[in-house]
């Protein structure tokens, strides 16, 4: 029996060693697995190779971009004066009123000037009563030299004929003083002289105006008179873009006021001329503005397209490194090679490539610090924003 015993112990450790043998075999093995897979995933990256993102050189239709702050202003604005002094009998607009040309805006009361009327009404009166005396003295007097010619004296028949004519003379003055003050009388009725909006009232009723009759006159206007509804863009070009721009081509603007809305416009005018002051020469947009959207005084932005490069090779602007005369290229063997470029235009986002380059060639966007010439890569082209693939 205690033989048997020791047999099996015996027996039992020498499974025990057996398994143990069994288990460090199996851990080597896994180890040495484990290590042979990283190194094949080592040699596997050491293959591979670095993507770069390019972009292909294409033809677009270029142009630089320059933009001028400008001011509208109305196509035409006036201030109405009086053309004869009295008190203001009647205001019948106020500012930001709109009126219609003809209409009447204001009343004047001058009372002298119709006492001044009827006297030259008056005046008239006589002389056609005098020239009716006159003119029939005349022509009797005819009638009867004309039957008897030695029955009248020469010398009576010369005063009627003159008598007849001086009438004549003072009915036409009569009458030219009676228009004189039929038109003053009329100029106490303030019109509007076109279509606008009234952007300014001066006076009250009761006021005194004084005549507006000459350039240096001192007197109050009524009201200012504003054609709203047409507008004027001036903007100075400097003298450099001016060749680029003639009357009838079109411009964009736009106002920032109204959350950057952008207005189509037409050059109408330029000056022609260019100021040796600021060098620059002016031109002229006139904007519709039926609805009163705009308003005179705003500021807007005149954007315009010059230097037209119709079909040009274009490359992104990060494409260009250093100074902007060279640009690394993907080559047809997916190697970088650095390429000399004579570049023209420059645009928000676009250079125009006047050589060094073809159409269809890869070149890198961004900033690929990481890659050299001479190195090679993989491609991926730039759809977006700089530094997107």
């Amino acid at each position: 029996m205690r033989f048997n015993i020791l047999n099996q112990s015996s027996f039992k450790r020498g499974v025990l060693g057996i398994a143990g043998l069994a288990v460090l075999a199996g851990g080597g093995a896994w180890g040495c697995s484990r290590h042979a897979a990283a190194q094949s995933s080592d040699r596997s990256d050491e293959g591979a190779l670095p993507v770069a993102g390019v972009a292909k050189v294409t033809r677009e239709d270029l142009f630089r971009q320059v933009t001028i702050p400008a001011e509208f202003r109305p196509y035409v604005e006036v201030e109405l004066h009086a053309k004869v002094s009295g008190y203001v009998k009647d205001m019948k607009v106020d500012f930001g009123d709109k009126v219609k040309a003809g209409q009447l805006m204001a009343t004047l009361e001058v009372p002298e000037l119709g006492d001044e009327l009827n006297n030259a009404i008056a005046v008239e009166q006589k002389a056609e009563a005098n020239y009716t005396g006159a003119h029939l003295i005349y022509t009797r007097l005819s009638a009867v030299n004309k039957a008897h010619p030695d029955l009248v004296a020469q010398q009576d028949l010369d005063n009627a004929a003159a008598n007849d004519q001086g009438t004549a003379a003072a009915i036409a003055a009569a009458k030219a003083d009676v228009g004189k003050l039929r038109t003053l009388q009329a100029y106490t009725q303030i019109t509007a002289p076109f279509d606008g909006v009234v952007t300014w009232r001066y006076a009250d009723p009761g006021a005194l105006i004084q005549a507006g009759t000459t350039s240096d006159s001192q007197s109050l206007p009524l009201v200012r008179v504003s054609d709203s509804y047409l507008l004027r863009l001036d903007f100075p070009v400097s003298v450099d873009s001016v060749q680029y721009l003639q009357v009838g081509d079109m411009v964009e603007v736009r106002v920032d006021s109204l959350g950057g809305r952008k207005i189509s416009g037409k050059i109408t005018r330029s000056t022609g001329k260019v100021d040796e002051d600021t060098r620059t020469m002016m031109f002229e947009i006139e904007v519709p503005n039926p609805k009163l959207e705009l308003s005179p005084g705003m500021y807007a932005t005149v954007v315009l397209k010059v230097e037209n490069r119709p079909h040009a090779l274009a490359i992104p602007t990060e494409a260009v490194a250093g100074k902007g005369n060279s640009v690394l290229v993907v080559n047809p063997d997916h190697e970088i090679e650095a390429r000399p470029v004579t570049l023209g235009i420059e645009t928000p986002d676009k250079y125009e490539v006047l050589a060094g380059l073809k159409e269809g060639e890869l070149v890198l966007t961004g900033n690929p610090r990481h890659l050299q010439p001479g190195q090679k890569v993989q491609t991926m082209v730039v759809t977006g924003p700089p530094g997107e693939l």
